[in-house]
């Protein structure tokens, strides 16, 4: 290198206080000076000679995404010409995951292949670092979620690649289960399709857009969102991502009903006919909303219906297939539940029932599976690691539904215990949810037959 030839510019750029570092015009590193090995943590023998493209580090921006190479500062000033001052950049390497942020400038100095390109750095990371945007995000109590801005269409996309604390507090989903799918596995049948495609189209023209919309968890629990979506761009405007900010506006939703009615009340004084129509629709859109509630949850116990289950089970068995996971499903039946009726009357029969809902409930995770299909008879689903397993969920619940006792006098009880049916596979990809209730029930019809207050599991002939 020509250029350092000279003895006093060389002892000024080993003695300067910023990192200096020189490529040849094919991004190899042909000098760094002390300043510079120190901020980067590297030796001589490490950086001198490699390409500036070179996988052991990455460049990121200053809102943490990582930069695509031609986004590096020697590929900015070599192909597009430019003159790099004052860039805050953040370089990660790969045995290392913290952030060093550095002001970086660059330019070319000569032309052709016997030119240069020089890049200074001054370390900022201690300024950049008093406080962790990321964390801030993480540890917000809104849900923020991240998807692609590309592709948008159904099935593919938007993919989702970041979700914050709240998100899994909220949906029951865990990260690693939706990195990869879409927003549109938290919707279902009452989702509000005018929103949803009011949202689609502010999308493609990639504009922000806000609604409010009815999601559903893992657990087909329905909740409703105040959804802030905003388009996120890069250095060179293109936009690359979606950010949606929600907030959990359920309580507010149920709740608004009763402040309007309160707000309609007063206004009785003034316009008594206007008052009266005004409450008639809000006690319509109440109802309404009750009814969407019990479309979807048991009236005795508060447990998901028959079909919120078997809803629940679908999206459970979709992902067993996408992920290879071992899947138990179980029905479950009361024992000589007719007798209790018929001994202490139905009300009686109606809240041992209820107690029985109490122990299954006990038993189970938040992102598992479980209801009442009806009558005296209950069903379960969840993801095990290991067959062994499925015996430990089942003795656990036969021991919690015969631990529930409900007092008739000072001397007597009512209580009952149960019977299960249980299938463990892995499921193929035919495999249907049909399949999977007709193989435990009959295992329930064993385990009724043969004993009672036990499970029997069901295996192909």
């Amino acid at each position: 290198m020509a250029d350092l030839r000279d003895i006093n510019l060389k002892k000024l750029l080993d003695n300067a206080k910023i990192g200096v570092v020189i490529h040849n015009t094919d991004t190899s590193v042909v000098y760094a000076n002390p300043a510079a090995l120190q901020l980067l943590n590297l030796s001589y023998e490490q950086i001198i000679g490699k390409d500036a493209m070179d996988p052991q580090w990455h460049f990121i921006d200053e809102h943490g995404r990582i930069l695509p190479t031609e986004d590096y500062p020697i590929s900015r000033v070599l192909h597009g010409k430019e003159v790099l001052n004052q860039e805050v950049l953040g370089v990660v390497f790969q045995e290392d995951k913290d952030v060093n942020w550095f002001l970086v400038d660059a330019y070319l100095e000569g032309f052709g292949k016997s030119g240069f390109v020089v890049v200074t750095f001054t370390d900022i990371t201690d300024k950049k670092t008093l406080f962790s945007f990321q964390d801030v995000v993480e540890n917000a109590q809104d849900i923020i979620i991240i998807t692609e801005a590309s592709p948008l269409s159904s099935p593919l996309g938007p993919k989702i690649v970041y979700v914050n604390k709240a998100f899994e507090t909220l949906t029951g989903y865990t990260e690693t289960e939706v990195i990869g799918e879409t927003p549109r596995i938290l919707q279902g049948n009452f989702t509000d399709t005018d929103s949803l495609q009011r949202i689609s189209e502010a999308l493609k023209a990639q504009q922000p857009v806000r609604e409010t919309i009815l999601n559903y968890g893992k657990n087909g629990r329905p909740y409703w969102l105040d959804v802030n979506i905003i388009p996120l761009k890069n250095k060179l405007g293109k936009v690359t991502h979606f950010a949606a900010i929600e907030r959990d506006v359920t309580e507010q939703k149920f709740h608004a009903e009763q402040l309007e009615k309160s707000n309609k009340d007063l206004k009785i004084l003034k316009d008594n006919l206007l008052t009266m129509v005004e409450k008639q629709t809000a006690e319509l859109k109440n109802t309404n909303f009750k009814l969407q509630r019990l479309a979807y949850y048991d009236f005795l116990t508060g447990l998901p219906n028959r079909r919120s289950f078997m809803d629940n089970v679908q999206k459970q068995l979709s992902m067993a297939k996408r992920n290879g996971s071992l899947l138990l499903m179980g029905v479950i039946d009361l024992d000589d539940f007719k007798a209790i009726n018929d001994q202490f009357g139905h009300d009686i029969g109606d809240h041992v029932i209820k107690l029985a809902a109490d122990g299954i409930r006990s038993v189970f995770r938040l992102e598992d599976c479980f209801g009442r299909l009806g009558g005296e008879e209950f069903a379960f689903s969840l993801i095990i690691e290991k067959t062994n397993d499925a015996e430990q969920v089942c003795q656990r619940l036969l021991s919690s539904i015969a631990a529930q006792k409900h007092p008739i006098s000072e001397q007597d009880f009512a209580s009952v215990t149960a019977s299960i049916g249980i299938t463990v596979l892995k499921p193929e990809e035919s495999t249907t949810v049909s399949d999977l209730y007709n193989q435990a029930d009959q295992a329930l019809y064993k385990a009724k037959g043969e004993h009672k207050n036990c499970f029997r599991q069901y295996y192909q002939a």
